[in-house]
């Protein structure tokens, strides 16, 4: 099978930013008190459903020992090997492995919890009811997924990241379209944040952030 062009690019992009971003990324968590207590509230409902859960789209590992560090049995998953390498060195006793949201690795209702943390962002709506069909499959019912990304309407494109060339796409949507997808594919939303632009922050931002949190209902509804 023909690899589709925004993975490979997406891949590409990355490994060639992987050490840069690697460096400039390590502080953003402990500079966004309210990110971290969507994943302080994610955690504590992940915990409560029991399970592995997975990181997906984890970049160097940040967000993947966050979890960690909050007692969840986390892992990793991303799509470069550059910042799976990097996420290796830098927490070298959690477990990274390569692969893709379109496919994972992973047996029906194996996880307890998701967690795509700005790694949507880089998939064409067109791709995205494939990517939370998957979540779905992997996930054990009462597991929870938890979102984040950027807010808006249309495609920012980079050719440039830290000084290295790349070919990236962000998309950014709006909330209510990405609870009908998640819906779409079995998935209840249970809950939504809005946080506006850190825009004289660390890590400036020029739109708002969205984070949604999802749910594999518990009992069965036909899918």
């Amino acid at each position: 099978m023909t690899e589709l062009d925004f993975v490979r690019r997406t891949r590409w992009s990355y490994d060639a930013a992987a050490e840069t971003y690697t460096e400039w990324i390590r502080g953003e968590l402990a500079a966004k008190p309210l990110d971290r207590a969507v994943l302080d509230g994610f955690a504590e409902l992940a915990r409560s459903t029991g399970g592995p859960v997975l990181d997906v789209g984890c970049g160097p590992g940040r967000v993947t020992a966050y979890l960690a560090d909050l007692g969840l049995p986390a892992s990793g998953m991303d799509l470069s090997p550059g910042m799976i390498a990097a996420a290796r060195r830098t927490y070298p006793t959690l477990r990274f492995t390569e692969g893709s949201m379109l496919a994972l690795d992973h047996a029906d209702g194996e996880l307890g919890g998701i967690v795509a943390w700005y790694s949507i962002i880089h998939v064409p709506d067109e791709h995205l009811p494939g990517v939370f069909a998957e979540f779905h499959r992997v996930l054990a019912p009462g597991g929870h997924v938890q979102l984040g990304f950027q807010v808006g309407d249309r495609i920012k494109h980079r050719t440039e990241a830290g000084g290295h060339e790349v070919s990236l796409d962000f998309h950014r949507r709006r909330p209510e379209r990405v609870a009908e997808l998640l819906s779409n594919a079995g998935l209840e939303p249970r809950a939504r944040l809005l946080r506006e632009p850190d825009e004289h922050g660390e890590f400036p931002e020029d739109t708002r952030q969205a984070f949604l949190l999802a749910r594999k209902p518990v009992h069965a509804t036909g899918r």
